[in-house]
C-alpha cells in the first residue's frame, strides 16, 4: 500500500539524516514494513494491542528475543521520530537469552588462518582477531585508519556511530604495509578485484569456509574472532576496562560476559565421573 511505502521512506530518510548505519536503516525499515503490512492503520498511530500481538507471534514462531527486540525498537523509533509521539510503548522487552559467546582457542584461530590460502583473506582474518574488529569494520577500513608506527588502528563510526582505537599485532605490519602500498589515504585497505569495498557476506563466507577446512565443529561465526580477542586478552591479564575500551562497549557489563567464558577456576574443576 502507498501509505506503508511512504511511512518506510520517511523513516529511512530521517535515519540517513541522523547518520545511522546502512545496516541499521535496512533492519529497521524491513521490520517497520513487516509490521505495517499486517497493521496498516498503525502508520498514523501505533496500535499497542496490535504491536503486542505482532511481537508475540514472532516469539511463538521461534525467533530469538534479540530479533523480536529489533522489531520493537524499529516501531518505537518510528513512533518517536516520525509520528512525534514520545509516549512509552506499553510492552516489556523479551528477556534476552543468556547465551555465552562462541570463543575459539588460540590453536583453532591459528588453524583457521593457516588453511586460508588467499593472502588478502588471511590478513583480514588475522587483523580482525588481533584488533577485535567486527566484520563491517574490517571491510570498511581505509588506509588512513592504520598507523603502523604506533601499532594502532582507528575504527571510524563503529557500532553506535562511535569511533575508537584498537591495537595491531606487530606480526602483521609487513603484510599490512604491502597491502597498502601505492594506495591513497582514502582507499580501502582491502579492496575487491574491481577496486571497491568487499562485502561483509564475502568475508563471512571466507570465515565459514576456513572453519570447515580446519575441521572445527564449534557453532562459530566471523564475530567469534572478536569474542576470542576479548577472551584471550582477559586470560593474559589485561584489565577489563582496557578491553572495554578496545571493544568500544558503552557498559562494562557488556564486557563482563567474557569473564564467564575464561573463568580459570571453573576450568580447573574435574568431572566426578
Amino acid at each position: 500500500m502507498e501509505k506503508i511505502k511512504l511511512a518506510v521512506e520517511k523513516m529511512e530518510k530521517e535515519m540517513r539524516l541522523r547518520n545511522y548505519s546502512r545496516r541499521t536503516i535496512k533492519l529497521y525499515s524491513a521490520e517497520l514494513e513487516s509490521f505495517l503490512s499486517i497493521h496498516p492503520d498503525s502508520s498514523n498511530k501505533i496500535d499497542i494491542e496490535c504491536l503486542k500481538k505482532y511481537l508475540t507471534a514472532k516469539l511463538d514462531s521461534g525467533l530469538s528475543s534479540s530479533s523480536v527486540s529489533v522489531a520493537m525498537n524499529a516501531v518505537g523509533w518510528y513512533q518517536r521520530n516520525i509520528l512525534k509521539n514520545n509516549s512509552r510503548l506499553d510492552f516489556r522487552f523479551p528477556r534476552k537469552n543468556n547465551r555465552l559467546p562462541a570463543v575459539l582457542t588460540r590453536e583453532e584461530i591459528v588453524s583457521i588462518i593457516a588453511v586460508t590460502i588467499n593472502n588478502k583473506h588471511k590478513l583480514m582474518l588475522s587483523l580482525a582477531y588481533s584488533a577485535g574488529l567486527r566484520v563491517s569494520e574490517t571491510v570498511n577500513l581505509r588506509v588512513s585508519d592504520i598507523d603502523i608506527s604506533e601499532l594502532t588502528i582507528r575504527i571510524n563510526q563503529g557500532k553506535g556511530n562511535k569511533d575508537r582505537i584498537s591495537v595491531i599485532s606487530e606480526k602483521l605490519c609487513n603484510d599490512l604495509s604491502d597491502m597498502m602500498e601505492n594506495k591513497l589515504a582514502s582507499d580501502y585497505v582491502f579492496s575487491s578485484e574491481r577496486g571497491g569495498r568487499l562485502t561483509t557476506r564475502t568475508l563471512q563466507n571466507v570465515f565459514a569456509s576456513a572453519l570447515k577446512k580446519a575441521g572445527i565443529k564449534k557453532d562459530a561465526s566471523f564475530h567469534s574472532l572478536r569474542h576470542s580477542f576479548a577472551t584471550h586478552l582477559l586470560e593474559n591479564g589485561t584489565d577489563i576496562r582496557f578491553v572495554q575500551e578496545l571493544l568500544g562497549h558503552n557498559s562494562i557489563r557488556t564486557t563482563q560476559i567474557y569473564t564467564h567464558v575464561m573463568n580459570p577456576a571453573l576450568k580447573k574443576i574435574k568431572s566426578p565421573l
